[in-house]
């Protein structure tokens, strides 16, 4: 469903996008995650053909960039990470308004925009103003105007941005909704944690060049390289690590924190020795278990900060 091939845009001599090939499948719920500044807006803004890169190519349900914006359009859903709503208008006129924009007339209109409101669970608002609702649920509002005209594919730049803990959940579930009904999804953030248990697959991109692609369980594996088992004895750690470190399973042993901290040599799989030599050395045994990554720790090891970046001529970031 969407398709990049050396997908690059420079300003001059900065790269904002450095050479993206992403392939997205139907039905993906695809996380793009990256720190302030990566080119996620970038990327979503040439996949909305809002934008031209410099060179590259892309592919949005078969139809190129290029040659066919048109049918990319009517194709897609964008909803970008700010937009406006007008003030005087209620919710559903605002809704009705937008589908005319897409060229829905009659009793077909009020259906549409009806519907819309029902699938983000907007419908008691149906008759408030624009301007009354709480950042969340002018974030599904917006959802729900990219949903009149029924797209194929859905791309949200930072969708969840501001919300409070309450409306990112109702937000993450609407995502899972929606990836049910068969529509194939981008959506952006700099929070991998945020996006990681709803995505199939999730992308890590910085200084526009994307870093990782794949499920959140092969990132994870890619950051953890050697596994690290985690011990503790009764008493003194130090005595303990000292042991470990002439055992053939140890590539490297340390203390931190009041834990011993073994790190496996290449190809060993089984450390229960480990156990057996400490407690053939009269050491009691507290706790073992292999050291786990967590996602925060990834999204930390995969991307080293944007500090120092360029802005992007066009707008100031090239996030």
């Amino acid at each position: 469903m969407i398709e990049t091939i050396d997908l690059t845009k420079k300003y001059g001599d900065f790269f904002a996008l450095e050479s993206l090939h992403l392939k997205l499948e139907k039905g993906d719920l695809f996380g793009f995650i990256g720190p302030n500044g990566a080119g996620k807006t970038t990327t979503i803004r040439i996949l909305s053909t809002l934008l031209a890169p410099t060179w590259g190519e892309a592919y949005v349900c078969g139809h190129s960039i290029y040659t066919h914006p048109r049918e990319i359009r009517r194709a897609i859903g964008y909803m970008p990470d700010i937009f406006g709503v007008y003030d005087d208008m209620r919710v559903i006129e605002y809704l009705e308004f937008f589908a005319a924009a897409y060229r829905i007339y009659g009793k077909e209109r009020r259906r549409v925009a009806e519907q819309s409101l029902e699938l983000v669970d907007l419908t008691v608002k149906r008759d408030e103003l624009v301007t009354s609702l709480s950042r969340g649920m002018t974030q599904r509002l917006g959802l729900a105007r990219v949903l009149l005209h029924d797209p194929q594919v859905l791309l949200l730049d930072e969708p969840a941005s501001g919300l409070d803990p309450r409306a990112r959940i109702e937000m993450r579930n609407l995502l899972r909704r929606l990836q049910g009904l068969g529509k194939t999804i981008l959506v952006s953030s700099h929070i991998l944690p945020e996006l990681a248990d709803i995505c199939n697959r999730v992308g890590i991109i910085e200084y526009g060049r994307l870093l990782a692609c794949g499920n959140v369980q092969d990132l994870l594996a890619q950051v953890r390289g050697r596994p690290v088992i985690r011990l503790r004895v009764v008493g003194p750690q130090e005595p303990a690590a000292k042991i470990l470190e002439d055992t053939p399973e140890a590539a490297g042993v340390s203390v931190r924190d009041g834990e011993i901290l073994v790190a496996l040599a290449d190809g060993v799989q089984d450390h229960s020795p480990l156990a057996a030599r400490l407690i053939a050395a009269g050491h009691q045994l507290l706790s073992m278990g292999e050291s786990e990554v967590n996602l925060e720790t990834a999204f930390l090891e995969l991307t080293k900060g944007t500090l120092g970046r360029q802005p992007s001529p066009e707008t100031g970031s090239a996030s």
